[in-house]
């Protein structure tokens, strides 16, 4: 996995809104958030923004496979302000992911810890990982034309850790349709792409002090 090289993203990045200060951008599923080490790996959401806007920084990534909001800051101080609210919690983000067969609870959280394991893979391990929480709430239950089941879920991070929505869909039995990564059985192949969409992302703008509630339509 190391040696990953993206296939091309035809998809363009939207602009959601724009001020002096920062952007928030649809990211397309199939980009890099910043350009990976392998020379062949140098399209990213980073390479392309910081065409039109050179002092640009990612507060925060999305998946490769993930598509959805992202928050970018236009200078350095802009972005010690805003990583500074994600530091303190005070970010709050939703996704949409449909996920394997059908769920039981209409809601719940799922609350392992997780640590590195053999890159890329992240594992849930009691005596070394960090604390990591998500909170989920059912929206529907589906059924495809070859009766398998699967659940539309919106999913709040409480905790930020690399793959955790992932890992702990996968953990419960409901692997995220379209994962490489931690699928079980024919999940992975279930989907074109990971149906993991970064839906909705709240913040206090750094200079205005306004409350910013931004949403961007799921494409799945």
């Amino acid at each position: 996995m190391s040696e990953f090289i993206a296939p091309p993203c035809a998809e363009q990045i939207s602009i959601l809104y724009q001020d002096e200060h920062l952007l928030l951008i649809n990211k397309p599923s199939g980009l890099l958030s910043l350009s990976g080490k392998n020379p062949q790996n140098f399209d990213s959401v980073h390479y392309r923004l910081v065409q039109q806007f050179p002092n640009c920084t990612l507060v925060h990534r999305l998946d490769f496979g993930t598509s959805g909001i992202m928050l970018v800051a236009l200078n350095k101080h802009i972005n010690g302000l805003l990583t500074k609210q994600f530091q303190s919690g005070l970010v709050e983000k939703t996704y949409t992911a449909i996920l394997q067969h059908e769920l039981v609870e209409s809601t719940g959280d799922i609350t392992l810890p997780i640590a590195k394991a053999e890159f890329p893979l992240m594992q849930v391990c009691h005596h070394t990982g960090k604390p990591s929480h998500s909170r989920y709430q059912l929206v529907e239950v589906v059924k495809d034309a070859d009766g398998n089941l699967s659940s539309r879920v919106i999913f709040t991070p409480i905790t930020g850790r690399t793959h955790q929505l992932r890992l702990h869909s996968q953990q419960i039995g409901h692997p995220i349709l379209g994962c490489d990564l931690y699928s079980m059985g024919e999940s992975a192949k279930l989907a074109p792409r990971l149906l993991l969409h970064a839906t909705t992302l709240t913040f206090t703008h750094p200079i205005s002090a306004e409350k910013i509630h931004w949403q961007c339509e799921c494409p799945f």
